[in-house]
């Protein structure tokens, strides 16, 4: 599914609308031709693909970020798939105000990087990784993520955002990242560590135990690269959930 099959960006039109469009044969946006809703919606449509096309010719995804409902931005995965951002975080503790971030981990169109603090991570560092990307990918990062980075680094992240937990949730996936992994089929180099352990590891090496941060970044970095097949399956699960079931209703 790509943000082309999408209406529910468009003011004043919801879910139920949209599969009414789609029920009729109005599956994208070049198929629309005014018919289906009323006059003032049919403007509002128009309007709106106007505009969407020309933001998405020039790589805008932004654009959508408030349009779309927060629990649909996985839509625009197909559209900007080689600048998507995979993200995750590790943290001396759960508290954002009081604990610390120790490292974010990158993962981007094959590429993967982790900054660590004391040397590249930075507000800095941060807001040019997030500059390169049009969607944010996290494993409950609405709730964590995002707001422990932006409490620790003065920063507004107001990139489209798919949340994979809150994806998996809907699908009938629950619990955390290891648990969906464990469902998908997807094994970790490295099983035996934890999140409890990510934080035992950092002040190991704080105190100069070797190895320690090498281990930390290792599995920061599996989080984020195990999110990308746990993503495309996902949007794979809920385009045929969301938009196939609703065009074989009669």
């Amino acid at each position: 599914m790509r943000i082309e099959n999408s209406f529910v960006p468009v003011e004043g039109i919801g879910d139920v609308t949209e599969r009414k469009l789609w029920r009729a044969g109005v599956t994208e946006w070049a198929e629309f031709d005014g018919q289906v809703v009323g006059p003032t919606r049919a403007d509002r449509i128009e309007s709106f693909v106007a505009e969407a096309k020309r933001r998405l010719d020039v790589g805008d995804a932004h654009f959508f970020a408030d349009r779309v409902p927060n629990a649909e931005h996985w839509r625009l995965f197909e559209n900007v798939r080689e600048e998507t951002t995979f993200l995750d975080i590790e943290t001396t503790g759960l508290d954002r105000y009081t604990d610390r971030v120790t490292t974010v981990s990158i993962h981007r169109d094959g590429d993967t990087k982790t900054l660590v603090r004391g040397h590249d991570l930075s507000a800095k560092s941060l807001r040019a990784e997030l500059a390169d990307s049009s969607l944010l990918v996290t494993f409950n990062g609405r709730r964590f993520d995002v707001p422990f980075l932006e409490a620790s680094y003065d920063l507004s992240i107001d990139l489209p955002h798919a949340d994979l937990m809150s994806m998996c949730n809907t699908l009938g996936y629950s619990g955390g990242l290891s648990a969906v992994e464990g469902r998908f089929g997807i094994e970790r180099d490295r099983p035996d560590i934890s999140g409890r352990d990510a934080v035992r590891l950092w002040h190991e090496y704080e105190r100069g135990k070797d190895g320690s941060l090498e281990t930390l970044i290792d599995y920061n970095q599996e989080d984020t690269v195990n999110m990308e097949p746990i993503m495309e399956r996902a949007c794979q699960e809920l385009h045929e959930e969301v938009f196939e079931a609703a065009r074989q209703l009669d």
